[in-house]
């Protein structure tokens, strides 16, 4: 009987111990939610710029014309490393080759060659067997190529080393087509381009950041920044009304940021953890964050849900992150929408491009705290931007 009412006493912890896990997951209560095509998969390829960026367009069409259009990102791919290497070469091998990109890719792709549908390229990972995207081999291929040619000991070089580039972009993401047939009508890629209903002229990058002058522009320091587009630099209290002026008017926001703090979970959440705070409910205030593993940290995390204590990002604390290199630009992702938890705190919504993975089958929910202290920039439609900011920035 002894150990039956042992047993039944660990039963009933452990019910307490599963309720305060669930009562701590956040419900949510949508506020705000703008449409949004099928979430995609880049697996095994650094391409969340490109596919968040395509997402973002493809919502922006959505609400131009109502049309829900596929967009190629093999095409943006092609056209960007190309350029990419162009630039490698020019400046001798002194910048960086990588799968990395940022918004302004897919931009600048689209105004100078167009875009096609998803249909009119094979579909990602095909030419070379596999079933999604997987750029191991094709940069490890590619990589060594572009910097052969951008560092080598010579006091004249060929163009012909475009041509071999090409041959390996092509091989491995398919050659982007000069024309096409979409619903019944041939296209060019730019003629696409053009039937979309959109304006590419349309679209700046924001950010915040005290080393420029506020209310101007710059391009922002980061090695997949190589395009080197102007953000307009605005007060972080600013940067955050822009983005929540854009989604309650039914805009999204293409967004490029820092996931690698603990507080982003795999799971669809990610929250500004106050690491201080958090400390001291570990139950010690010697269990020091910083010296917990992955998993404890994980753990916490997941136990404390939605009560975990969140930081209030400051102007000065973006700064010095950015400087010590604790922010990065690490990921692009896609705001739509604004929900709420059963505690009332505020959510953007956020669609991720790794498939329908997480508890909310490829969708993020990350706290107003986390996007306000890890956004490195974002592209928007300067016509969701608020009146005063646009005055202001002269736009």
């Amino acid at each position: 009987m002894a150990l039956l009412a042992v047993f039944a006493l660990n039963v009933s912890a452990a019910k307490k111990k599963e309720a305060k896990k669930v009562d701590n997951k956040p419900v949510f209560t949508i506020i705000k939610e703008n449409p949004i095509t099928s979430v995609k998969d880049q697996n095994r390829s650094g391409t969340c710029w490109d596919y968040s960026t395509l997402s973002f367009f493809e919502s922006e069409i959505l609400k131009a014309t109502g049309k829900n259009v596929d967009l190629c990102e093999s095409f943006v791919a092609n056209k960007t490393y190309m350029d990419r290497a162009i630039q490698v070469v020019r400046f001798h091998g002194d910048c960086q080759f990588s799968q990395g990109g940022s918004a302004e890719d897919p931009l600048a792709t689209m105004k100078k060659w167009g875009i096609c549908p998803e249909s009119a390229m094979p579909f990602p990972g095909s030419l070379y067997g596999d079933s999604l995207n997987n750029f191991n081999e094709f940069f490890a291929v590619m990589e060594p190529y572009v910097a052969a040619i951008a560092k080598r000991d010579a006091k004249k070089i060929s163009g012909q080393w475009k041509v071999g580039l090409q041959g390996i972009l092509d091989a491995y993401l398919g050659q982007c087509p000069e024309k096409f047939t979409y619903e019944g009508k041939e296209y060019t890629p730019k003629s696409f381009m053009n039937s979309l209903g959109i304006n590419l002229d349309d679209y700046v990058s924001i950010t915040s950041y005290t080393h420029h002058p506020f209310y101007t522009g710059f391009a922002v320091e980061v090695q997949d920044n190589w395009r080197f587009p102007l953000s307009y630099n605005l007060p972080v209290d600013e940067m955050m009304r822009v983005i929540d002026n854009a989604v309650q008017n039914g805009y999204t926001v293409a967004w490029g940021g820092d996931v690698s703090e603990p507080g982003f979970t795999r799971t669809g959440l990610a929250y500004a953890i106050d690491t201080k705070k958090t400390e001291s409910l570990a139950g010690s205030d010697m269990a020091k964050w910083l010296k917990l593993t992955a998993d404890k940290k994980k753990n916490l995390i997941d136990s404390l849900g939605c009560t975990i204590p969140e930081v209030v990002p400051t102007q000065e604390m973006r700064q010095e992150r950015f400087d010590n290199w604790e922010l990065t630009d690490d990921h692009g992702m896609h705001i739509y929408g604004i929900a709420k938890d059963q505690n009332g705190k505020e959510y953007y919504m956020v669609k991720n491009s790794w498939g329908e993975t997480g508890d909310y089958k490829g969708i993020w929910y990350m706290t107003k705290a986390f996007i306000a202290a890890n956004t490195m920039d974002f592209l928007i439609n300067k016509n969701a931007i608020p009146a005063d900011i646009r005055k202001k920035l002269g736009i």
